[in-house]
């Protein structure tokens, strides 16, 4: 009969975690962004959408951003936000103990549900949030339909 030597609970949580880090080390080199944290795999900017029956309103959270490197897009029923974040000056004699927050250009592209009436767009950008008012198309409108009687 083999003897299995038992690892204890503390024993085995230290050798998962270690086996875990080693795995994030590892599969980091397959990322976008490799060495960076797993906060900065997520979408950026993040935006709600939402239909107040004639409008599309969007909101992007943009922390950071000036509204001058910003270029917001309609083509049919796409919506294209791009822009850039700049990163803070340091000086030289500092140095960063953590390092979260991502800098450079952004794009982030969205099929809204219908068609938009483009030349009607509007957005503004107030304390890091972006809104954007996209009025439907009039053939995307919804119309109440008179029946009449035979």
């Amino acid at each position: 009969m083999a003897l299995i030597r038992w690892l204890g609970e503390e024993d085995f949580t230290s050798q998962f975690d270690r086996w875990q880090r080693e795995m994030e080390r590892m599969m980091s080199s397959f990322k976008p962004f490799s060495g960076m944290s797993k906060v900065h795999t997520g979408v950026y900017p993040v935006m709600n959408i939402y239909d107040d029956g004639e409008s599309y309103i969007v909101w992007a959270e943009l922390p950071g951003v000036d509204s001058k490197d910003l270029d917001i897009s309609v083509t049919g029923d796409t919506l294209t936000l791009r822009g850039e974040r700049h990163a803070p000056e340091v000086p030289e004699k500092e140095s960063y103990h953590r390092r979260e927050r991502t800098y450079g250009q952004f794009r982030r592209a969205m099929t809204l549900p219908d068609q938009v009436d483009s030349s009607k767009v509007v957005a503004t950008f107030k304390d890091g949030i972006l809104e954007i008012r996209l009025p439907r198309a009039e053939a995307a409108k919804s119309r109440k339909i008179t029946v009449k009687s035979a």
